[in-house]
């Protein structure tokens, strides 16, 4: 799932690329992907793309009035579990169903939102600017994991709570950014265990925890800044050093890493780095034990 290191550089990279230009029609070919209906879509046509931010995990398309107006709107875009927001320089041509949205350019350069996967869960809203802050999937959120979770007694106050740490850093109401992939990497960095419970963080625990947040997620988007090109590809050259590399040697200690399956994600870890040298319980054969 894209996460805000891969959001933010799609967010910098579109943002330079695209800035001012024109839009000449606007579509959605994935009808489902679309969340709104008023406004239509063909009220971009003529606008121009004022800014490409990010919010979270969302993309936020920023989209100048024509007359100079205050009437600006913007595109909400999530990603989901395997979408790319991608700008190629021609466009796909009318036959083109398998992008969800698309976004033609005065200049002939076409934006489309792509979805690699079965579940096509990428969604797209057209809201007035003024208006997103509260659309129901961004005004919930909490504070920005990147580039600072606050200082280290405020992020000890939002995760005060008696659940797990790999729990608390995926909670958008919590942080917003983090997923399932670079919460292992954090956690990891910060020798921290992922069923350490937020309420039970040691004050060096926590110092541990803030800077592997801010220095963790800051190295992926340097890596990307220095590898990622547009179009974004489809498939980004994630710098994971724990997470899906279960079975390998920890690259701090050598210690295998071990993992803690569940149904739809896995959790991977260092024994050594993380939880006292104990392989936690995988989830598999406890359900094989009922």
């Amino acid at each position: 799932m894209p996460e805000l290191p891969e959001v933010e550089i799609t967010a910098r990279l579109l943002d330079a690329a695209i800035k001012g230009a024109e839009i000449a029609y606007a579509r959605a070919p994935g009808i489902n992907a679309l969340k709104t209906f008023d406004p239509p879509l063909s009220v971009l046509a003529g606008r121009s793309v004022e800014a490409v931010g990010r919010r979270g995990k969302h993309l936020v398309v920023e989209i100048a009035d024509p007359a100079g107006s205050d009437e600006r709107l913007a595109l909400l875009i999530h990603l989901m579990s395997a979408g790319r927001l991608q700008l190629f320089d021609k466009p796909a041509g009318p036959r083109e169903r398998s992008s969800r949205l698309l976004v033609g350019l005065g200049d002939g350069r076409e934006l489309r939102l792509r979805e690699f996967g079965s579940k096509q869960a990428a969604w797209v809203k057209l809201l007035a600017a003024d208006a997103l802050a509260q659309d129901g999937a961004l005004a919930g959120l909490g504070p920005e994991a990147w580039p600072t979770p606050g200082e280290p007694a405020r992020l000890g106050e939002l995760l005060d709570a008696a659940r797990p740490l790999h729990t608390l850093l995926r909670d958008q109401h919590v942080l917003a950014g983090i997923g399932r992939s670079w919460v292992d990497e954090i956690l990891w960095e910060a020798r921290l265990s992922p069923y350490k419970r937020g309420a039970d963080l040691e004050p060096d625990e926590l110092e541990r925890l803030h800077e592997a947040i801010v220095q963790t997620l800051g190295g992926a988007i340097s890596h990307y800044e220095q590898t990622v090109k547009l179009p974004i590809p489809d498939k980004l050259p994630l710098p994971l050093r724990v997470h899906r590399h279960q079975g390998e040697p920890c690259p701090r200690c050598a210690t295998t890493l071990e993992a803690v399956h569940f149904e739809d994600y896995v959790i991977a870890y260092c024994p050594s780095c993380q939880t006292d040298g104990r392989v936690l319980k995988d989830r598999r054969l406890s359900r094989l034990l009922r």
